[in-house]
């Protein structure tokens, strides 16, 4: 391991699990609709949904605590001033005036720039192009099979002068998801961002929590169940279908698409625990929100190789 305030030099892989209970996990941004392969009948939930929930915890974050994260992708509610590359780098020109001219030490004031790289094209002379350490999978499937249920409801508010009466409304809603975010870290990428092993802690801890405390109408009925971090021995190393290692098993007979809850099924961590006895992997940090599950997890031969969370040992 490096040491925390230096940039990285372990690569890993990241597994993160969370449930999604009559909400809408990830909203095509046209249709409103939920994301869904209707061949696989599997919810989708993007990359970008999932560093947004990151970014906006760490700003919510600024406003509740005395914390100071850096965030060069705000959203325009969160500016308040628009939101472009170049009006952005205009602030942290103003805010970091010693490294005003240097587009890359400017950018990478910024957290989310140092975890997720950034692209910046304000001036001829301040165009940077960082790739970021830390990527998700473009989109990511849930575990299980789906049924979306469609959902109607009403508004108060007329929908236009001619409308005495309120709009009415149709979504499709999810009624059990099982979500597996499958992520990658580079320390290749992170010797030009500066990311560290603490950017990297902070990272994981938003993660966990970011979902556990979502709180829009559409977002609220969300747990954080497992994270994982694979970190190989070599960063020249890769394991294959990282994603394909845990697997549900509904019980009782049920099908995939009947599950409402933990309850109904359990998790099958056989092919992970085939994977972590390879010399690739030199520990697998781990939190889990059940003390069965951590149970389940650490079950196989390799127990020792799972280590806790930094942050929440």
């Amino acid at each position: 391991m490096s040491d925390s305030n230096s940039t990285i030099d372990d690569k890993s892989e990241i597994l993160f699990i969370y449930d999604s209970i009559y909400s809408i996990p990830n909203g095509d941004p046209f249709t409103g609709e939920q994301r869904y392969d209707e061949e696989t009948k599997n919810v989708l939930v993007s990359d970008v949904r999932i560093k947004r929930f990151i970014r906006d915890f760490l700003l919510a974050e600024n406003e509740r605590t005395d914390a100071e994260h850096e965030i060069y992708v705000k959203s325009v509610d969160a500016e308040g001033e628009g939101s472009s590359s170049a009006k952005r780098v205009e602030q942290l020109q103003k805010k970091y005036e010693d490294i005003a001219t240097d587009g890359e030490a400017l950018l990478r004031e910024c957290i989310d720039v140092r975890l997720f790289g950034a692209v910046s094209t304000a001036t001829d002379d301040m165009s940077v192009n960082l790739t970021g350490p830390v990527q998700f999978a473009l989109l990511n499937p849930s575990l299980n099979r789906v049924n979306l249920r469609m959902h109607q409801n009403t508004s108060v508010f007329k929908s236009d002068v001619s409308n005495q009466r309120g709009a009415i409304g149709t979504t499709s809603v999810v009624p059990y998801s099982v979500m597996q975010v499958h992520g990658w870290v580079n320390p290749f990428s992170a010797s030009h961002t500066g990311l560290t092993d603490d950017d990297l802690s902070l990272m994981f801890e938003t993660l966990w929590d970011s979902v556990n405390n979502a709180n829009t109408r559409s977002k609220s009925n969300q747990s954080s169940l497992i994270l994982l971090n694979i970190v190989y021995s070599d960063p020249r190393e890769k394991l294959y279908r990282v994603d394909e290692y845990i697997n549900i098993e509904p019980k009782e007979g049920k099908q995939e698409e009947q599950l409402r809850g933990p309850a109904d099924y359990e998790f099958d961590f056989s092919r992970l625990h085939e994977a972590v006895e390879n010399d690739k992997v030199e520990e697998v940090q781990y939190h889990v929100a059940f003390d069965d599950l951590e149970e389940a997890l650490k079950g196989g031969s390799a127990a020792d190789t799972f280590t806790p969370m930094p942050w929440r040992s």
